[in-house]
């Protein structure tokens, strides 16, 4: 099988979610239910999160799967592997905002080779695979070619864990050392880093690995660099900050 292949299953397994959450959205009459972290899960998200898991492993049997609301199933010694966020902003999904999204990563001997990010909502779909490049709906993306600070547009996601990392003030300095400076949120930031339409996508501190593996293959592939905020590749890290790969050393050097 190649990652063509594997893409298919993947575009398979993301019309399997938007079937199952984008009827939920436009017609909310779920509960709403709050995990030990204080976030909101549904019985979409595990319904979503089903509906990929069945895709994949009648697809795939052999390979071992990871989901943010069921863990992981399959042969955990599998040199492949699935990770699916079924609703990535699940906290505007349940206050009627459409930026939210399903992710699914295929990583291959621990290493993202496939991602996808299906926004229903938006009307949008990201996807790469490793020596693909990158898409939308269909047209190649490609990252900006802004290379100074000055003139960037940055998005930036503090929470409480950056203020325990004391980094605020550093964020605050980015941000005033931008051009532009906006909060877009959870993978869409990093989406529109890919598309070239913003520079810089800093996260909160906090994901889980859910959160970022469909995302590093999508970034890389548009040509930028996506790391956690020391600046280390590490899709399993609990932060991620993604740029059009000019400008990445400065940020990472602005949030030492």
């Amino acid at each position: 099988m190649t990652l063509a292949d594997e893409l298919l299953v993947a575009v398979l397994a993301a019309d399997a979610a938007d079937a199952v959450t984008l009827p939920a959205f436009r017609d909310p009459t779920f509960a709403i239910e709050l995990k030990a972290d204080r976030t909101e899960v549904t019985v979409v998200d595990r319904a979503a999160e089903d509906a990929v898991r069945h895709t994949i492993a009648a697809a795939r049997p052999t390979h071992a799967i990871l989901g943010e609301e069921f863990g992981t199933t399959g042969d955990e010694r599998s040199a492949w592997r699935w990770v699916i966020d079924p609703i990535d902003g699940t906290s505007n999904f349940v206050r009627g905002v459409p930026v939210w999204a399903t992710l699914i990563a295929l990583v291959h001997n621990n290493v993202p080779v496939l991602g996808l990010v299906s926004a229903p909502a938006l009307g949008m779909r990201w996807w790469a695979v490793t020596g693909g490049g990158a898409w939308c709906n269909g047209t190649a993306i490609h990252v900006s070619e802004v290379r100074d600070l000055a003139e960037a547009h940055v998005s930036i996601t503090p929470n409480d864990a950056w203020g325990a990392a004391g980094k605020l003030e550093a964020l605050t300095h980015l941000q005033r050392s931008a051009a532009r400076a906006r909060g877009f949120g959870d993978f869409w930031q990093h989406m529109l880093v890919a598309q070239g339409a913003i520079d810089v996508a800093v996260d909160a501190i906090g994901l889980g690995s859910y959160d970022t593996a469909a995302l590093y293959p999508i970034v890389t592939e548009a040509g930028g660099r996506a790391t956690d905020r020391f600046g280390a590749v590490d899709w399993q890290s609990n932060s991620l900050i993604t740029t059009n790969g000019l400008l990445h050393d400065a940020v990472v050097t602005t949030l030492a």
